[in-house]
């Protein structure tokens, strides 16, 4: 009876070591050689001073920047620590007014007329409130008034959000984005100067 009880715990420190120490360590070691951008957060940095992460959704009230989907994570939204989405569902009369109340914001800052179809994804949020991308569509939608406050021609605008798509994954998984932050990076960065407020 001893005997197998000092086997048991041997094997049970064994495998301890084994599955709570060494294999951990092997995964963050192979993960951190093939994807070390991920691994660390896939931070973004502007002037050598970290912005975010491409992984995150912020909040870009600025009429100068690209905005990104509405967020339901947090009291304010865009809080990473409160990942959620409204849990509100396709009838309920809340989200139908605020989703009436985004649309119209959006058709107001973009110079839209009054019955515009906007992107979906401009006026609702993602389940986890933190998505940090929009479609094509939703970006094209905002080129003009971009160009227009930055002083810049509607195509400069374009060719960065054609630049800052991302094709869907493998080719047909998904469908093609555009990442919010690393769009307003890249057009902080074709005008000198300019910094995110």
């Amino acid at each position: 009876m001893l005997k197998t009880s000092v086997r048991a715990l041997v094997l049970i420190l064994i495998m301890t070591v084994l599955t709570g120490v060494v294999y951990p360590l092997a995964v963050t070691g192979i993960t951190a050689l093939f994807f070390p951008a991920q691994v660390h957060g896939s931070l973004l940095y502007k002037n050598g001073k970290m912005v975010g992460s491409a992984l995150i959704g912020q909040n870009f009230s600025d009429p100068k920047y690209f905005q990104g989907r509405p967020s339901s994570a947090g009291q304010d939204g865009y809080d990473g620590t409160s990942s959620s989405g409204s849990n509100l569902g396709p009838t309920n009369k809340i989200l139908l007014e605020a989703v009436a109340a985004r649309a119209d914001k959006i058709r107001a800052a973009n110079d839209l007329n009054s019955t515009a179809p906007v992107p979906s994804d401009l006026v609702t949020s993602s389940a986890s409130g933190l998505d940090p991308h929009i479609s094509p569509t939703a970006a094209n939608l905002q080129i003009a008034r971009v160009a227009k406050i930055r002083d810049l021609s509607e195509n400069e605008v374009k060719v960065l959000v054609n630049q800052n798509t991302e094709k869907s994954q493998f080719g047909f998984l998904g469908e093609p984005r555009v990442n919010v932050l690393k769009l307003n990076l890249a057009l902080d960065a074709l005008i000198k100067g300019e910094d995110r407020e």
